[in-house]
């Protein structure tokens, strides 16, 4: 009889498991439910400034945390900022612990393999910035010496699929890998590295908080301008359709153009295919 039960009990496991992996998979897919009462849990990296960092009163604010809050009041859902590991950023979207990530996220070919993304708010490019008592005033001067870029970015895939820019001149061929900009721009002043590789939007906004904004180049070119979007589950079509409404809103009445004037002092933003 003991034999019995179990054998029953494993059949019931078998049926039942299939149906409670539905379940669990469809409980973040924001096509599925209620729209108005669900929180849209968005992934960020709290260390990169100006896009989103921590206040000091704990608070997070930035452009993207402003433009994702204002973006939440067009959708009629709550917003919650969630700090994630930015290297796993795919990963954490796929299973499902956020909805967007939206963070500064460029849009790139490899990227549009696993995510969907939004359509384009805000153009970026990537720069090296060095220290102006080391010489180093274009790309080909870094030859033989240490860059330093954070992972999981898109100045580090940049660097990897486009190696003869960058990466066959620097040191070894490689880069010092960063959690974030932060910790690379303290190894820049302290010379450990003799290079930065980043988001002209941090660069810009980060040299202009610093006591001494002229002891830096800011050097471009090499590298082809891109663009910032929202990534999006790839079955949450409906969410993205209802963003991309959203977006537009927010650029016709002028809160982009008005966010991008407050964090970074020029207008950056960009037009709606409509």
């Amino acid at each position: 009889m003991k034999r019995k039960w179990q054998f029953l009990l494993a059949c019931c496991l078998i049926l039942f498991l299939p149906l409670l992996t539905a379940c669990l998979n469809s409980i973040r897919n924001l096509d599925t439910v209620n729209q108005k009462q669900t929180t849209l849990i968005v992934g960020i990296d709290d260390t990169f400034v100006p896009m989103d960092f921590q206040a000091k009163d704990g608070r997070i604010i930035g452009f993207d945390a402003d433009l994702a809050r204002a973006a939440g009041q067009k959708l009629g859902q709550k917003v919650k900022l969630q700090p994630i590991d930015w290297d796993m950023k795919e990963t954490e979207l796929r299973n499902g612990t956020i909805d967007l990530i939206w963070n500064g996220y460029t849009k790139t070919k490899a990227r549009q393999k696993q995510v969907d993304f939004s359509q384009p708010y805000l153009r970026n490019r990537q720069v090296l910035v060095t220290e102006k008592s080391s010489g180093i005033k274009s790309f080909a001067a870094m030859k033989n010496q240490k860059l330093g870029l954070q992972n999981g970015s898109s100045g580090q895939t940049l660097f990897n699929t486009q190696p003869q820019v960058l990466k066959n001149i620097v040191a070894q061929n490689s880069a010092i890998l960063y959690d974030n900009f932060n910790n690379a721009f303290l190894d820049l002043q302290a010379g450990r590295i003799q290079g930065v590789l980043g988001d002209s939007i941090y660069a810009g906004y980060y040299l202009r908080q610093h006591q001494n904004q002229q002891q830096f180049n800011v050097v471009t070119g090499g590298f082809p301008e891109e663009t910032f979007a929202v990534g999006v589950r790839k079955s949450d079509v409906k969410l993205r359709r209802r963003l991309n409404q959203a977006l537009t809103a927010l650029y016709q009445d002028g809160t982009i153009r008005k966010l991008s004037q407050k964090w970074f002092k020029e207008d950056l933003s960009i037009r709606p295919k409509v």
